[in-house]
């Protein structure tokens, strides 16, 4: 198999893993997700209230919380990516 190639040669790819898992409980449905980037495991878990007065459609209830749990994994990682980028710059400036 032969990689993409870029303007600037090869296109290196990597893979990483996301897991979503949903507990139901009633009115309540709650996600936990987790992505395993291969050095580094970030983690999140979310809930959606089902209000009593709501039909029953456990698949809204899903998106919801799954939803919320993915843009807080999104804000982690933005995080973490910045401060990895400072870490690598304050190096940099330290080593000249």
């Amino acid at each position: 198999m032969t990689s993409p190639v870029g303007a600037s040669g090869p296109v290196r790819t990597k893979e990483w893993k996301l897991s979503i898992r949903l507990f139901e409980e009633p009115g309540l449905t709650k996600a936990y997700v987790v992505l395993d980037t291969g050095g580094t495991v970030l983690e999140s878990v979310a809930e959606a209230h089902r209000s009593p007065h709501a039909p029953t459609v456990a698949e809204i209830s899903d998106e919801i919380a799954a939803g919320r749990a993915l843009m807080d994994l999104g804000e982690q990682l933005v995080g973490a990516g910045a401060a990895d980028a400072q870490a690598v710059a304050a190096d940099a400036r330290r080593n000249g």
